[in-house]
């Protein structure tokens, strides 16, 4: 056996770990992976999941041929070739009586890691004149790009954590999520990048309702409320702009609106955001010192604020926090991090009016919904109303659904509707490695590669790095079985349905498609850095050549930041009129998500490592609870929100208070299937409603901080 080692990236998550990747060259398979030392980036960093990539690769659950469904259920294998004819036949004939938006995608979080797969869908999708494109996108944290449109963006860019003096981290624990935002800590080697940070005298803020791994390293942790988040924020504002301690003279130069927002927060005085928040008064007023004081620094947040009450309004208080204390980039300074595949662009020192904004930073111009007011986003449909597009007849009631690398059964909120959604389709198809509870109620599964499989590059987080940073890594080995690239898919639909695929460079080629690379190419026809020259690299690199620095501004555009856009100050005052969370009846605990370290979302129960570590997302809960309702560590107990019901096996923790109880959520399996849920894990995903106590811009469903009650599961299940 002839081992060699090649360089290479994980792609189970967006931290895009290098990985050192054994490659036995006579059997043509990989045999072992392991963290990249010399990586300039992740150094030498992995987590549980990635280190077990072969299993994925190689485990009884991997697709090598694609299925059809048979009449009585079941699937036999068949030839890909003939299941796209198949499908490419039912997708014309559902157009022509249906009209092009009756044919929908939904794209999953594995999909934002194929580096080609979401522009081609998009282009796909403008060749069939479908705007029905959905993805985790918007049940995620669309907030956070509504945000950045309304409060307007900044061309300079902002300050990164490995040169801030403080940071402000709302809602995210990077260190088990591995999720890297602007400014944020970053995902990538966490607990190394936070102790370096921390050793040269950054001080850091945490506010999460839960002690989580991240806060434990905060030197101070705000422990909030769950759902309090824009209270504690508007808290912080008030503080900073009572006590004059903003940059007032960046203010004065570059936004707008600054008077509307003080007036707007005037109410939320400490005593008051302290009784709603639970967070002391006088620790709220330090943290809003300390992180002012700066001099550099970021407020980011993660999920958890995006899933709670009023996401859009959080996000702009962010954005608004970080604009009043000056955290942007000045005229002359170096950008940490331009871009490597991105254009070589002005990048001046002021707002860029929303014209401007690439297509992607869009929301409300697009197609509407037929459901909620709601209108799409970011090129995306909202996928909380794509189970009653599926269902509500009517015109552009969507009939076919492609899933790509994702699992909406319990991934999407209001499960059991989605799940009667899958059901009622006329054709459902899936694109995936493993034959996932999605997959199961499709009607065609096409086998997928594998990343190791595949050419990639790290497309998705080339802004979010805080360094010139890109890895392209080739195939690791030849694919086996009869399986398709995702992107691939879309090629031959086109192909076989006569339609275009354009993109940014040109058409693609569906008749004859081009190489990876070459789609790579059309897709961002001007980097900084050629695409051959990234691939002729062995491994990931520091582009420290790209020394860009902010330009002044430029003639003519004259856009400002927006303190107080449409709508900021009456939601603020919305939420100054709310009744404060009491607890008691019939609520009487909020369910907050979370992360669990051995998994990602839906991916990973089934790794051998990772199922030695829980096969179950328990329902943490404060030992004072779990006395009072009579139950011990291990037994089941029965959440019920005004939606729906689930069983939780219950675990012991002293990381939230009472009144509190922590899920994973993408756990467990589909309302009509038997399980147990000691095994498989609880869908807390079937407690979220969508139709009621949403986001009205995005649509967003309240997946955190929801109202429950539990008891104790009489009889044992």
């Amino acid at each position: 056996m002839t081992i060699e080692t090649r360089k290479s990236y994980c792609r189970i998550c967006t931290a895009y770990c290098a990985l050192d990747v054994d490659v036995d060259v006579d059997a043509g398979r990989v045999r072992t992976v392991r963290g990249d030392a010399t990586d300039a980036v992740s150094g030498g960093y992995t987590c549980i999941k990635g280190r077990q990539l072969p299993y994925q690769m190689y485990g009884p659950a991997r697709l090598w041929q694609s299925q059809r469904r048979q009449p009585d259920g079941s699937f036999a294998p068949i030839p890909t070739a003939q299941a796209l004819d198949e499908i490419a036949d039912r997708l014309g004939d559902i157009i022509m009586r249906h009209g092009a938006r009756a044919v929908a995608t939904y794209s999953g979080n594995a999909a934002f890691n194929n580096s080609v797969a979401l522009p081609v869908i998009r282009a796909w999708h403008q060749g069939i004149g479908s705007p029905s494109n959905y993805s985790t996108l918007t049940i995620d944290q669309p907030a956070k790009i509504i945000a950045a449109v309304r409060h307007g963006v900044w061309g300079g860019g902002g300050h990164t954590f490995a040169e801030a003096d403080v940071a402000l981290s709302i809602g995210n624990n990077p260190i088990v999520s591995s999720l890297t935002l602007p400014g944020g800590p970053p995902g990538t080697n966490p607990v190394k990048s936070v102790a370096d940070a921390k050793r040269r005298g950054m001080r850091l803020i945490c506010i999460d309702p839960r002690r989580t791994e991240l806060a434990r390293r905060a030197d101070l942790h705000l422990q909030i409320h769950p759902g309090e988040d824009a209270t504690l924020l508007a808290g912080i504002l008030r503080v900073i702009l009572t006590e004059d301690l903003y940059d007032a003279a960046f203010c004065a130069e570059h936004t707008d609106g600054l008077e509307v927002l003080r007036a707007a927060v005037a109410d939320f005085a400490p005593d008051y955001v302290a009784a709603r928040t639970r967070v002391p008064a006088e620790q709220m007023c330090a943290a809003a010192r300390l992180f002012a004081a700066g001099p550099r620094g970021y407020a980011s947040s993660g999920t958890g604020p995006d899933m709670g009450p009023h996401p859009c309004l959080v996000q702009h208080l962010i954005a608004s926090l970080n604009t009043l204390c000056g955290r942007h980039n000045r005229v002359g300074e170096r950008i940490p991090n331009p871009g490597v595949l991105s254009a070589p662009l002005p990048r001046p020192a002021q707002a860029i009016p929303r014209e401007l904004l690439p297509p992607i930073l869009s929301y409300g111009r697009g197609p509407a919904s037929r459901f909620r007011g709601l209108r799409q986003m970011f090129e995306e449909m909202p996928t909380t109303t794509l189970a009653e597009e599926i269902l509500e007849p009517g015109e552009g009631q969507v009939r076919a659904l492609l899933t790509v690398a994702g699992n909406p059964a319990v991934a999407v909120p209001d499960q059991r509707r989605m799940v009667r959604a899958l059901d009622d389709l006329e054709l459902s198809v899936c694109v995936d490695v493993t034959m996932t509870e999605s997959a199961r109620r499709a009607d065609y599964v096409i086998a997928a590669r594998h990343s190791f499989e595949r050419d990639d590059v790290t497309e998705f987080m080339d802004m979010f790095y805080e360094v010139p940073y890109a890895h392209y890594t080739e195939a690791m080995v030849e694919p086996e079985g009869d399986t398709i690239d995702e992107w691939e898919l879309f090629a031959h639909l086109a192909r076989r349905m006569g339609t275009s695929i354009e993109l940014p460079g040109g058409p693609l080629d569906v008749a004859h498609p081009p190489s990876k690379l070459d789609v790579m190419k059309l897709i961002r026809p001007m980097t900084r850095i050629p695409f051959e020259r990234l691939r002729d690299v062995d491994g990931g690199c520091v582009y420290d050549e790209l020394d860009v620095r902010v330009d002044p501004p430029l003639e003519g555009m004259e856009a400002r930041l927006q303190f107080a856009p449409d709508g900021i100050a009456e939601e603020l005052a919305t939420v100054r009129a709310e009744a404060p969370d009491a607890g008691g009846d019939p609520f009487t605990h909020r369910l907050i998500c979370r992360r669990l370290g051995h998994v990602l979302n839906s991916v990973g129960h089934e790794f051998p490592q990772s199922r030695a570590k829980g096969h179950t997302n328990p329902a943490y809960m404060h030992a004072d609870d779990l006395a009072d309702l009579g139950v011990t560590p291990g037994d089941l107990v029965e959440i019920v929100s005004d939606q729906d019901t689930v069983i939780g096996v219950a675990e012991a923790t002293d990381e939230i208070r009472p009144g509190v109880i922590s899920m994973a959520h993408c756990w467990g399996s589909a309302p009509d299937t038997e399980v147990d849920v000691r095994e498989t894990g609880s869908p807390t995903s079937r407690l979220v409603p969508t139709d009621r106590d949403y986001d009205p811009i995005t649509g967003m469903a309240r997946m955190t901080a929801i109202p429950v009650r539990v008891r104790r599961l009489a009889v044992p299940r």
